[in-house]
């Protein structure tokens, strides 16, 4: 019973002991469990701000970094003419046309009907441009008083003239007739030779001049054969026979004359009559540019 007693005593004081211990250090314990949660949640809390996107980049214009100048328009790109207008293409010299170098003729025609042949010939007398070859009146201009044509200063063979006085000159060829003699078995003594012969022309009214003389040449090309003058002029077409090696000019009277002809092959005589149905006009002087 005493034991029972004494133990119930000493069990009681021990309770009392270690209750009295807990009350004793409680208070720092729970202080520190306070502190240690209080600690985990300002760790928790810190974590989760780093975690979130910071407010600086999206919302504070002050943190956002400036953009290098580099990356925006610079003003000579919007500026610029070149990049807000054409720019006008710079003149080329080679593109630049050749000034025209334009003479106007002008001149009466000789009351005769037939084939205009008009020539340009400088101060010496030479022919150096065939303007017109036997050309009918309409592929003239026709003014209130005269034909009209032009010349580009430019010779046969394309060239530019030099600047100067020329003059322009030609003949109104009327209705010659071509006659179709034959083959012929021997060549006429001077078919080797440059023949002439003199023709007396018509008088043309509006020069009131005489009947000029001029001689007349054979001549021939690939395709035909022509009368022309001593100075080159192309007057008449005699034939349309290509291929020709020669040909020679007679006099077969005051009013015709004998063409002799050869391919090569054959030798054709051909007889032009009316060749004094001709008138001369002189258009004068002018001044190349």
């Amino acid at each position: 019973m005493k034991r029972s007693v004494i133990k119930s005593r000493n069990l009681s004081r021990f309770l009392f002991f270690r209750v009295g211990i807990a009350r004793d250090v409680l208070t720092p314990l729970d202080m520190t469990k306070a502190l240690t949660a209080a600690f985990a949640a300002a760790l928790m809390l810190l974590a989760a701000a780093s975690a979130q996107p910071t407010p600086t980049s999206t919302t504070s214009p002050a943190s956002m970094p400036s953009e290098s100048p580099s990356l925006t328009i610079s003003p000579s790109a919007t500026l610029s003419p070149s990049a807000t207008t054409p720019v006008s293409p710079t003149p080329s010299l080679s593109a630049t046309p050749e000034t025209a170098r334009s003479v106007r003729i002008s001149f009466v025609p000789p009351p005769l009907e037939g084939a205009i042949s008009l020539g340009i010939y400088d101060q010496s007398g030479g022919l150096v441009r065939v303007l017109h070859q036997e050309a009918k009146v309409d592929e003239f201009t026709v003014g209130e008083d005269a034909l009209l044509t032009k010349w580009d200063g430019k010779n046969d063979n394309g060239e530019n003239l030099p600047s100067g006085k020329y003059r322009a000159r030609g003949y109104l060829v009327g209705r010659l007739k071509v006659e179709d003699v034959g083959k012929v078995a021997n060549a006429p003594p001077d078919f080797n030779t440059v023949a002439t012969v003199q023709v007396k022309l018509m008088a043309n009214p509006l020069a009131n001049d005489e009947r000029p003389i001029i001689s007349l040449i054979v001549g021939f090309d690939e395709e035909n054969s022509f009368l022309r003058t001593a100075d080159g002029l192309p007057r008449f077409t005699v034939s349309r026979q290509p291929k020709l090696v020669r040909a020679a000019i007679t006099k077969n009277s005051e009013k015709s004359i004998d063409v002799w002809q050869d391919d090569g092959s054959t030798v054709k005589q051909l007889r032009v009559s009316n060749v004094d149905k001709i008138m001369a006009f002189d258009c004068g002087d002018f001044e190349l540019k």
